[in-house]
């Protein structure tokens, strides 16, 4: 894929790591889930925002992806949104799938370190 320029002004907003990856936290945008977290530098921005499908930076493979691309776990972006700080990304989208490479619904499944007082005592 020819590379994707980043807005500038966008760009100006990022505060990235020493890596130049900012993370994104993916929010299911029907039921509030929180599904994963994944990197992104400014070309897997550009391309989230051009094709609204969820591209980010593999740290360990070193190169793009487009989630769903081989599981079909696909990820629509229907938002996309940056913090305050400009250190972090929020995508809400429609999941379809399990989001986690596990297959799970959501990669915060597993453990749980703290429950909820109300549940705690139940």
């Amino acid at each position: 894929m020819n590379p994707m320029p980043l807005d500038p002004a966008i760009a100006a907003r990022l505060k990235r790591n020493p890596d130049g990856l900012v993370p994104a936290v993916v929010q299911e945008a029907a039921t509030g889930d929180v599904l994963m977290m994944a990197w992104m530098d400014d070309e897997a921005l550009a391309r989230t925002l051009a094709t609204r499908r969820a591209t980010y930076w593999s740290r360990s493979r070193r190169e793009y992806w487009v989630k769903g691309e081989t599981s079909g776990h696909t990820q629509h972006v229907r938002e996309v949104r940056l913090d305050c700080d400009g250190d972090t990304i929020l995508m809400r989208v429609d999941q379809t799938g399990g989001a986690c490479h596990t297959g799970d619904h959501t990669c915060f499944d597993a453990d749980q370190l703290l429950a909820d007082e109300v549940d705690a005592h139940r």
